[in-house]
């Protein structure tokens, strides 16, 4: 893991708050689920990421691709988006 020189303190509620700058590159905003995991002595905060849901309309997906769900009709436009960037 790499260091980023940031230090925050837990309030007395239990919270931390994460420094808008990692939010902004881990493209995290404030509705965003967070995925809480222990690595030995680290507790890691991960983005969650549903791939029951598809990672581009949020419909519900019946296709895992590079681990991210993806329904059926995006599939279709990938593919078309594809073929038409092919053919130039």
């Amino acid at each position: 893991m790499k260091s980023t020189g940031i230090v925050r303190s837990v309030d007395k509620l239990g919270r931390i708050v994460l420094p808008k700058e990692l939010r902004r590159t881990f493209d995290i905003s404030d509705t965003d689920p967070l995925e809480i995991y222990v690595d030995k002595e680290s507790i890691v905060l991960r983005k969650y990421s549903d791939v029951r849901s598809c990672a581009f309309c949020g419909s519900s997906s019946t296709q895992i691709l590079f681990n991210k769900g993806i329904c059926d009709n995006c599939i279709k436009t990938l593919k078309f988006r594809w073929e038409e960037h092919e053919c130039k």
